[in-house]
């Protein structure tokens, strides 16, 4: 970005008008945590404030001492603020004695985790928390996660990830809510409500760190840390609000993330961390860098550590996650006056201000009860409400001729490489769960069907052809043991046995660590000797059900013409296995809608709903149109759009009634639909409304999900479903990045996904 440039936007932004920045009066328990932190740091040195900003891994693996002896000694001289990856009250209390008993000062120190979507008692991944669109269930899956993980010694979480993803050859889209704005933002309140509740010195609550800032999921070519290069109008209108989002929900810390953004690296990006972060937007928590990005911004290119990490500081970064860039080299940089003693001295103020909010000064060891570890971890009603939680998440893309729900009676053949691997249903970032004990979909349907439903089993394919590159997606303890025999011969083994049953149920696609960090793809297909399976198993004439794992959007273009029953369960947690069969077996109605579109091919991405008009759109109707913006092998049109979702009974939608057809600034109007359950069974439908500004002052995009709200209908019920539209609802970002509604004509969409829906229209007066 030029100089000029950033001049410019720091003139705008210090009005604080962006994202409507206010000023707050600062209250009585400020006031006494600011007297608390100041007379502290009065007695601190520079060695001891650069080291609160030093966040260290004890490791899991150590043996003897509660850590290594290096960071022990470390945490004696006060050169460690923070620590994470290892767990259990007994190991953490005695590195806490270590701070609040030999070091000079006896600061505590703060312990975090990757508790991302759940601790033990693991949830879905969060792509398919974001499918139940139900956010006071997403909520409650934090708040046990957040119940689960301070039992065993934990207050500080690296979670909510909340960056928008409209690529899903990036791997990490399988840990965000897919690529809207609206509903990401939402989920990403509800997420930092879960973890943080109402007070963070409470015992059974821990901070949020939202991450990736900024921009993480825009990566270029879907590739993990890659450079993102986005126009300012599409970062606040797109990309930030999420983030925003968080940060109003009173999340404690912000992680940066590993990409650059317009050329400035995020852990050194001054206008991204002070700029934006602090001055618009009034956050008053701590930074922390992801895992040695400080290190990384050498490979940037922008000098050696000393000089990087002074950068970060500058950028506004209070601590350093492993990298010990600043704990090394920033007293060397303050000497040369390379950084400034205040700077070093805010730093170390927000990192002790989040353990004094987190209550560890006045009680160091409040999360290190080891009576609640006996009882608050894996609860019978925390995995009663994983399996529920599970089961809301899978979204049905397919059931032609109703092939599902299946019968319980008479015999069901389970094959291929997903069938019997427990230690993948947690899916990626489960790095707490219990993957010896965690039941594979084998297990989980014979112990849930019992003697009712014969299962017969056969692996029928390796998960990929490459065994090497079998190696590379089953990482982490989630290996599935290959088959070394011929291919067609382990095939024949199991049309063998599929010819014997009922019904065949296909457990196809990618193992939990093909997605997540540094797990991109270019092919989205199936597996090559999985879709082999599929095809010679479809030839039996039994009906087929491909449950399919997967932690992004796959192209499925086969797939939907030709199996008959396709359920998309991602990677459900620790009680995937019986919910999975819950809803194979009819038990619940699965209600599920997809939060990232689903491309007919790789060549199509990036592919999303909220797209924007061209000068020369294709007319609708049209497959293809020269000099039109189209394609010449395939429609522009996705395979399941945003917000898809079958359900095992089909509801109705009446035409969009509106309040009026004009309001204006501090008025309103709503909107409202009569929904029918039309089929023979209760279900669930995510109603959901989206709007259109027809004429702007820059381009806008032809759909904004602006609500939605999850009804139940019982067979042949009604049930009028309103929603209300006001002026803020109509803002956006100008070219001026000012925000606000202009008034003109509009259309309202609602609908059961972002393609099939009612529409009407209304204006917004002057």
């Amino acid at each position: 970005m030029k100089l000029t440039h950033l001049f410019f936007l720091t003139l705008i932004f210090s009005t604080g008008a962006l994202f409507g920045q206010q000023k707050k009066a600062v209250s009585a328990a400020d006031q006494k945590m600011n007297a608390f932190i100041t007379k502290l740091m009065l007695r601190m040195t520079v060695d001891e404030k650069i080291g609160q900003l030093n966040l260290l891994t004890g490791g899991e693996a150590t043996t003897g001492s509660v850590v290594s002896n290096d960071v022990e000694s470390k945490i004696k001289k006060g050169q460690v603020g923070g620590m994470f990856s290892f767990t259990t009250p007994q190991k953490i209390r005695k590195a806490q004695e270590i701070a609040v008993n030999q070091s000079r000062l006896k600061i505590p120190i703060i312990f975090g985790q990757d508790v991302i979507h759940g601790y033990k008692t693991t949830f879905p991944i969060p792509l398919a928390l974001s499918s139940t669109w139900d956010l006071s269930l997403i909520e409650k899956t934090a708040r046990i996660a957040a119940v689960e993980a301070t039992a065993d010694g934990l207050n500080w979480t690296f979670s909510p990830m909340v960056d928008i993803s409209r690529d899903p050859r990036w791997g990490r889209i399988s840990e965000g809510s897919g690529e809207d704005t609206y509903l990401g933002s939402q989920i990403a309140k509800a997420m930092v409500k879960g973890y943080q509740g109402d007070d963070l010195s409470k015992y059974n609550t821990m901070m949020a760190c939202v991450k990736h800032f900024a921009l993480y999921g825009a990566a270029e070519a879907g590739r993990d840390y890659n450079t993102t290069d986005m126009s300012l109008h599409r970062m606040y209108n797109e990309y930030l609000p999420p983030y925003k989002a968080a940060i109003d929900a009173g999340a404690g810390s912000v992680m940066t993330s590993f990409n650059d953004i317009n050329g400035v690296p995020a852990t050194a990006n001054k206008w991204l961390m002070t700029d934006v972060l602090r001055k618009q937007w009034g956050f008053k928590g701590f930074v922390v860098t992801d895992y040695t990005a400080v290190n990384e911004l050498i490979d940037h290119g922008l000098g050696d550590l000393q000089t990087v990490s002074a950068l970060s500081l500058n950028a506004g970064v209070e601590m350093d996650m492993v990298g010990e860039g600043f704990l090394t080299t920033l007293k060397k940089s303050l000497q040369e006056g390379k950084v400034k003693q205040a700077q070093i001295d805010q730093a170390c103020r927000l990192v002790l201000e989040a353990k004094y909010k987190l209550g560890l000064f006045e009680d160091p060891f409040r999360y290190c009860d080891e009576e609640r570890a006996k009882t608050e971890i894996l609860k019978p009603s925390h995995l009663q409400f994983a399996r529920e939680a599970a089961t809301q998440s899978f979204v049905l893309l397919k059931n032609e001729n109703q092939t599902l729900p299946l019968k319980k009676s008479g015999s069901v053949a389970l094959i291929g490489p997903l069938a019997n691997t427990g230690a993948n249903m947690p899916g990626t970032w489960s790095v707490n769960s219990d993957l010896a004990n965690t039941a594979s979909l084998l297990d989980g349907m014979k112990a849930t069907l019992g003697s009712d439903v014969k299962i017969l089993h056969s692996l029928g394919a390796n998960l990929l052809a490459d065994a090497e590159y079998q190696t590379r997606a089953t990482m982490f303890g989630r290996d599935i043991p290959r088959d070394n025999r011929p291919e067609a011969e382990i095939i024949k083994e199991a049309i063998d046995l599929a010819k014997k049953a009922d019904v065949i149920v296909a457990a196809l696609g990618e193992a939990s660590e093909m997605t997540g960090e540094a797990s991109s793809r270019t092919d989205l297909n199936i597996p090559d000797t999985q879709k082999r399976l599929l095809k010679e198993l479809l030839k039996t004439g039994k009906p087929v059900v491909l449950v399919l794992f997967t932690g992004r959007p796959l192209t499925l273009t086969w797939e939907q013409e030709n199996v008959p029953a396709i359920l998309n369960v991602w990677f459900g947690g620790t009680e995937a296995a019986k919910a999975i069969t819950d809803v194979l077996f009819g038990d619940v109605n699965p209600s599920g809608k997809l939060t990232a579109t689903f491309p007919q091919n790789v060549g199509q991405i990036p592919l999303y709903y909220s797209h924007k008009n061209t000068g020369r759109p294709l007319p609708e109707g049209k497959w293809f149109s020269k000099f039109r913006s189209n394609y010449l092998d395939v429609t522009n049109e996705p395979l399941y759009p945003f917000g898809y979702g079958l359900s095992y009974t089909t509801f109705e939608y009446s035409d969009i009634k509106l309040s009026k057809s004009s309001f204006k600034a501090g008025e309103s109007i709503t909107a409202s639909v009569t929904v029918k359950n039309t089929g023979m069974r209760e279900g669930k439908e995510v109603v959901q409304l989206y709007t259109q500004d027809l004429v702007g002052s820059i381009t806008r995009p032809l759909k904004e999900l602006k609500g939605f709200q999850k009804i139940s209908l019982n067979p042949g019920e009604s049930k009028i479903v309103t929603f209300k539209i006001t002026e803020e609802d109509l803002k956006f970002y100008n070219a001026t990045l000012k925000y606000l509604a202009e008034p003109g004509e509009f259309k309202v969409f609602i609908g059961g996904n972002s393609r099939d829906t009612k529409e009407a229209g209304f204006s917004l007066a002057r």
